[in-house]
C-alpha cells in the first residue's frame, strides 16, 4: 500500500511563530510545540490546512539556548529544518493563522 500524505502517521506538530534565518533548503524558526514531544529527526510532510508538499527534517532544537533531543508540547524553541518546502513557511502574525507543520517522529 502506498502511503499518501493523508495516510501518514502524525505525532509531531510545530507552530511556526517567527523565521530567524533561511538558506536554500534550510531554515531556522522559533516554534511552539502543538503535539509531541517532537524529537530530532522528525520528518514534516504537510502544512495543516494548506495543500502544498513539504519534506522537512528537524535537525536541531535549541531550548533556552541549549541543544536538546526533543521538545515537549506547549514549549517554545529555536529549531532548524532542512529539506524541501522551507519557502512555504512564513512568520506567524496574530491577525492571520499561524502555519502548523505536521509530521512524524523517527521510530525508536
Amino acid at each position: 500500500m502506498t502511503m499518501t500524505p493523508e495516510h501518514r502517521r502524525i505525532d509531531a506538530e510545530l507552530q511556526i511563530d517567527d523565521i530567524r534565518g533561511t538558506e536554500e533548503e534550510r531554515a531556522t524558526f522559533v516554534v511552539w510545540c502543538v503535539r509531541g514531544p517532537v524529537r530530532l529527526g522528525a520528518r514534516f510532510h504537510r502544512i495543516r490546512d494548506i495543500a502544498v508538499a513539504i519534506d522537512l527534517e528537524l535537525t536541531e532544537i535549541l531550548f533556552h539556548g541549549h541543544p536538546v533531543d526533543e521538545l515537549d508540547p506547549s514549549h517554545t524553541a529555536l529549531v532548524t529544518l532542512q529539506g524541501a518546502g522551507t519557502h512555504h513557511l512564513a512568520s506567524g502574525e496574530k491577525t492571520h493563522d499561524w502555519k502548523i507543520i505536521q509530521g512524524a517522529n523517527p521510530l525508536p
